[in-house]
Parts: structure tokens; C-alpha cells; sequence
């Protein structure tokens, strides 16, 4: 399983600076692209974790939003003004323990 990447430019480039061989870098700011970007990626088997930019996950629809949230393979990580409180639910539910304990 490998990490995947998806987002504009600014927000990849540091994920392809660090070796993360699948990054998907969308240009301007079409939302039909970058769902459609994020339903293929989910739909991967080769992708345990795809990364997002938190202000991109708001942008798309509610459903897939929430299939992406919702998601435990690939587990979504999306990367921004995510309060503490919501980083630590979402693992917890996904690994199933509560790490801060």
C-alpha cells in the first residue's frame, strides 16, 4: 500500500519533494476534476492513505465527502485547519483506539 497525493501545486509539490511516487497535481480550481481525481484515487487498491488539502475536501460534494471521511481503506488524511479534536476522532475510528489516552 502507498501513500497517494492529491491537490493544486503548492500543496504537492513538498509530498513529491519527499518521495511520494503518487501525486496527482490538478490545475486551477475545477471541482468536477478534482472529484473525479479523488473518486479514481479511492478507488485504488494500490492506496493506503491519500492525502488532501482540507480547503479541497470541502469543496466537493457532500456524499463523496463523506464516503471519504467515512473511508477506513484508504484511510483519508486531509491536511489544514483540522482541529485536534476531529484528528483525534477520525483515528480513533479508524484504528479503533484512542491514542491520546
Amino acid at each position: 500500500m502507498e501513500i497517494a497525493v492529491v491537490g493544486r501545486e503548492e500543496f504537492v509539490t513538498g509530498f513529491r519533494l519527499a518521495g511520494v511516487r503518487r501525486v496527482h497535481e490538478l490545475q486551477g480550481s475545477d471541482v468536477a476534476g478534482l472529484e473525479k481525481k479523488m473518486a479514481e484515487v479511492m478507488e485504488d487498491k494500490g492506496v493506503g492513505i491519500l492525502v488532501v488539502m482540507d480547503a479541497d475536501l470541502g469543496r466537493i460534494s457532500p456524499a463523496l465527502r463523506r464516503t471519504m471521511v467515512e473511508s477506513v481503506e484508504p484511510v483519508v488524511i486531509a491536511i489544514g485547519k483540522i482541529e485536534e479534536v476531529d484528528l483525534r476522532e477520525r483515528i480513533k475510528h479508524v484504528v479503533g483506539v484512542d491514542l491520546w489516552k
